[in-house]
C-alpha cells in the first residue's frame, strides 16, 4: 500500500508546553501546525508511523533501526523524567526493511540497545500525535555518515518496502532547518542560515526533490542544519511519485528554522526519477572533468582506477614525462564523490623517489586507507572528482598574521603530534579556524603550545 501520509516536522523541545513553560508561545505558528498535523494523522488511522530522526542512534557506515518490542523515552534531559512515552515497535516491518536492505546491499538493519531513547527528534512529534492517536506501532530510523545520495537511495528502498506492505503507513521526517538565523541563536547569524531555509521551502513547495541532491554542500554545512538527511530519506521514499506539497508553517523565533510541511503522493510519475537523473548528470560531469584535467590529475585517477580494479599500479615510466620522474615534492590527493569528501591523504615533504611515485602512493592511499571512510569500490569510480595539490617546502612562522587561509596551508606540531590543513578548505574562513582544525586533527589541546609552519600549493584539478 502506498504511504498514506508524509510530513516534515521540527523537534524543538520547548514546543512541548511542560518543557517550554511559556516559551512555546513565541512559536505559535509551529505549535498550531504540529497540532493540526497530529489531528490529521489521527484521522488517517495509521497502522504504523515511521519516524526518521537525526537524533536517533546513528553510525558512520550503517542506518540503524530501533529494535525490540517497546521503546521508552522521556524528557529527563530537560528536567522532566516523568514526561515519558512508550512506542510499540513494528518488528514485522523492521524485518521486511532489513531483508530488503540486505538484498540491495544497503547497510541498514535493527540495532540492539536502542529501545530506550531521549531522542527528541521522535519525542516532540510523538507528544503531539499522542494527544489524538495512540493505537499504532512505530518504526524509528536513524541516519548515518554516508553521503547525501545514499540517504536518498535508502529512502527509495524504504518506499519500495512500504508499497508492498498491506499496512497503512505514515512517515515523519523529523527536521530542524538552519541553526544560525539570528545573532542570539545557537550558532549566531550567518547569511547561509536564511538562504538555506528559503531554498528548502522552495524545493518542498515545487516538489523538485532533485535539488536536495545538488545543493551546495558548503551551504548545507554552514547553515548548521539538523534535518537535511531526514528530508532526503523522505524524498527518496517518494521517488517517481507525483506529489502535492503544502507548507503549513515556517518561522525561526530562536534562530533555528522550524518547518512544518505536508507532502501527498498522487501517483506514479516516471519523470521524477531523481536518483537516476542525478547519477547520470554526475557521471557526465565527472567524465568531462576527467577529460579536461591535466596530467597530474589524470595520473592520480589512472592509479586509483587501476589499483581498485587489479590491485596493481600502472607502469609509470611508460606514461609520465621526465619532470615527474626527476623531481620530488610533497603531495596531497583529495577525492570527492557527489560533492562530498571521499578521501584525502598526502605527504607534507616528499617520501618517495620522485613526484610520479608520490602522486601514485598518495592517490591510492586516499582511495583505500583514509580511516574516515570505507575503501572506494569499483562501482564508485565513474563519480569521483580528484584534486592533486603539490606542496612547497614548509617554512616556520612566528605569528598568525603571517597566515592566509586562501593562500597557505599550515602544519601545527607538538612533539610527535602533527596536524595539516590545506588552503581553501570549505568552512575554514580564518587563520584561527585553520589552527583549530589542525590541532583537532593532531589531538592537540586548545591551550597546548605548538610550532607553526606554512606552505603553498600548486593545485591541479
Amino acid at each position: 500500500m502506498p504511504i498514506i501520509g508524509s510530513y516534515i516536522l521540527p523537534h524543538p523541545p520547548f514546543c512541548v508546553p511542560e518543557v517550554g513553560r511559556g516559551k512555546e508561545k513565541n512559536a505559535e505558528k509551529t505549535v498550531a501546525a504540529l497540532d493540526f498535523v497530529a489531528k490529521e494523522i489521527a484521522s488517517l488511522e495509521p497502522d504504523t508511523i515511521v519516524f526518521v530522526s537525526p537524533h536517533a542512534e546513528a553510525y558512520r557506515d550503517f542506518f540503524p533501526i530501533s529494535d525490540g518490542e517497546v521503546g521508552i523515552g522521556n524528557f529527563s534531559a530537560y528536567g522532566l523524567p516523568g514526561l515519558n512515552f512508550r512506542l510499540f515497535y513494528d518488528r514485522e516491518l523492521v524485518k521486511e526493511i532489513a531483508d530488503e536492505a540486505s538484498k540491495k546491499k544497503i547497510a541498514a538493519g535493527p540495532s540492539s540497545g536502542s529501545e530506550n531513547t531521549s531522542d527528541h527528534g521522535t519525542l516532540v512529534p510523538l507528544y503531539y500525535i499522542n494527544r489524538y492517536c495512540r493505537n499504532f506501532k512505530a518504526v524509528r530510523i536513524g541516519l548515518s555518515g554516508f553521503p547525501l545520495l545514499e540517504h536518498y537511495r535508502y529512502g527509495q528502498m524504504l518506499g519500495e518496502v512500504f508499497a508492498k506492505s498491506e499496512k497503512k503507513i505514515v512517515v515523519i521526517a523529523s527536521a530542524d532547518l538552519s541553526h544560525c538565523q539570528r545573532a542570539d541563536g545557537p550558532y549566531g547569524f550567518r547569511v547561509e542560515g536564511p538562504r538555506y531555509d528559503e531554498m528548502i521551502q522552495k524545493i518542498i513547495e515545487t516538489g523538485n526533490f532533485g535539488l536536495l541532491l545538488s545543493m551546495d554542500h558548503s551551504l548545507i554545512a554552514k547553515a548548521k542544519e539538523c534535518g537535511h538527511r531526514s528530508i532526503l530519506v523522505l524524498a527518496g521514499m517518494l521517488d517517481r511519485e507525483e506529489v502535492k506539497s503544502t507548507i503549513l508553517s515556517h518561522e525561526a523565533p530562536y534562530g533555528v528554522g522550524y518547518l512544518v510541511a505536508k507532502i501527498e503522493a498522487l501517483g506514479f510519475d516516471a519523470s521524477r526519477a531523481f536518483y537516476e537523473l542525478y547519477r547520470s548528470k554526475e557521471e557526465f560531469s565527472v567524465g568531462e572533468h576527467a577529460e579536461k584535467s591535466d596530467l597530474y590529475v589524470k595520473w592520480a585517477r589512472q592509479c586509483i582506477e587501476t589499483y581498485i580494479k587489479t590491485k596493481k599500479l600502472p607502469p609509470m615510466e611508460e606514461i609520465l614525462p621526465d619532470n615527474f620522474l626527476k623531481t620530488k615534492a610533497g603531495v596531497f590527493v583529495t577525492i570527492y564523490e557527489h560533492g562530498e569528501l571521499r578521501g584525502c591523504l598526502g605527504s607534507v615533504k616528499p617520501l618517495k623517489a620522485n613526484l610520479g611515485q608520490e602522486i601514485a602512493h598518495n592517490a591510492v592511499s586516499a582511495a583505500t586507507c583514509d580511516d574516515r571512510f570505507n575503501p572506494i569500490k569499483k562501482e564508485e569510480l565513474p563519480y569521483l572528482k580528484i584534486i592533486v595539490d603539490v606542496l612547497t617546502n614548509p617554512i616556520p612562522i612566528l605569528s598568525i598574521i603571517d597566515l592566509d587561509v586562501t593562500k597557505y596551508g599550515i602544519i601545527v606540531e607538538n612533539g610527535d603530534r602533527k596536524g595539516v590543513v590545506l588552503p581553501g578548505l570549505s568552512g575554514v574562513e580564518t587563520p584561527d579556524d585553520q589552527i583549530k582544525v589542525a590541532k583537532r586533527k593532531a589531538g592537540i589541546e586548545e591551550d597546548e603550545e605548538i610550532t607553526l609552519y606554512r606552505f603553498e600549493v600548486k593545485r591541479h584539478v
